[in-house]
């Protein structure tokens, strides 16, 4: 039983790997959009976001704003498959080592 569960991880695991390479260009953060008081054209995008511990702000510029967009739900699908990833690489070495543990005794 142990066996089959292993093997369906790692073809799961494979998976992940290939949507992985599927992705593009990506960010961090999340795009809103902004408006300066009393002024009609006054509308711009803001990118929040933190790396390395700092929080970091860009302006965006509106006609750059889609591709900013596609960028941000590239970030979140990146990291959505890598945590995906994590969990079920932990979930593998736990059953590798009870798989082990019944082959020595």
């Amino acid at each position: 039983m142990n066996e089959e569960k292993l093997k369906n991880i790692e073809l799961q695991i494979e998976e992940i790997k290939r949507e992985l390479l599927t992705i593009g260009e990506m960010r961090p953060g999340s795009l809103t959009r902004q408006r300066r008081k009393g002024c009609a054209t006054g509308e711009y995008y803001q990118l929040s976001y933190t790396h390395r511990m700092k929080s970091k702000t860009e302006y965006v510029r509106k006609e750059f704003a889609p591709v900013v967009r596609e960028q941000v739900v590239s970030f979140r699908r990146f990291r959505k498959l890598t945590q995906l990833w994590v969990k079920l690489a932990i979930l593998h070495a736990q059953l590798k080592m009870q798989h082990d543990k019944l082959a020595l005794e």
